[in-house]
């Protein structure tokens, strides 16, 4: 059993969580649900969840402010939001979980599951790398899931990362891989202030890795690995203006 405390400041989003939970994740125990982000900080240093649900957004102290308050953070957090980009990009880069509201039980259940799978130990790590994601400052380290536990690497070691079917290839320095199971997609909106690009429906490229363009109706990138990576038609001007800025 996992006992829970939900945090949401509007009443018929937690009470509706509080249902779908019932409903579609038995072995979640509601301790307590609590709709002042103030109050929550108490309870949660009270009652010492194994997993709390976070809402984002709320007045007073917004779910950031929350962890920082209870820091250091010894129980899970699946994040609630409504879209909010800046949000999920740093949700996303510390491998934390998020919900979009309102709350799919799919997605739900999916998210539970992961909380009970995970390996202990990284918790912390990624908590630092959420809450300095939020800050003015550029964060140089990225937390990545993969079948062996969470590697939190530096971003400057990404080289490429090519697409296989819902999971994503690392290409590294030092001819090290791996393998996370996150779509392309989604590693391309996360890493997209780092000067990555995506120039192929099935790469992303570190730009600051790529030695030569070699021309063609795409092209293809000549990278610092020796890797040569095809570069599609409809990404090559994008790209051209990627390398040559002043132009």
């Amino acid at each position: 059993m996992i006992n829970a405390v939900i945090v949401d400041d509007e009443h018929y989003a937690s009470q509706a969580l509080v249902t779908l939970l019932k409903k579609h994740c038995p072995d979640v125990a509601v301790m307590a649900v609590c709709n002042n982000a103030k109050e929550a900080v108490k309870i949660i240093r009270d009652l010492r969840p194994q997993l709390v649900f976070l809402d984002v957004e709320m007045p007073w102290l917004n779910g950031f402010e929350v962890l920082e308050m209870l820091h250091p953070v010894l129980f899970d957090c699946i994040f609630t939001t409504s879209y909010d980009q800046y949000a999920i990009k740093a949700i996303r880069f510390s491998a934390l979980d998020y919900l979009l509201k309102p709350v799919d039980p799919q997605e739900l259940k999916a998210a539970v599951a992961r909380v009970s799978e995970k390996r202990p130990g990284s918790l912390q790590q990624q908590m630092e790398l959420l809450l300095s994601r939020l800050q003015p400052a550029t964060v140089d380290r990225i937390a990545l899931p993969t079948l062996e536990g969470l590697q939190i690497i530096p971003v400057n070691s990404i080289l490429y990362c090519s697409s296989s079917s819902n999971y994503t290839i690392f290409n590294l320095t030092g001819n090290q891989k791996l393998i996370i199971s996150r779509t392309l997609k989604e590693i391309e909106e996360m890493l997209e202030e780092h000067q990555f690009l995506r120039v192929h429906h099935s790469y992303l490229v570190n730009l600051k890795e790529v030695r030569k363009y070699n021309r063609g109706e795409g092209g293809s990138l000549l990278m610092s690995d020796g890797a040569s990576i095809d570069v599609s038609r409809s990404r090559k001007e994008m790209l051209l203006k990627k390398l040559q800025p002043g132009k």
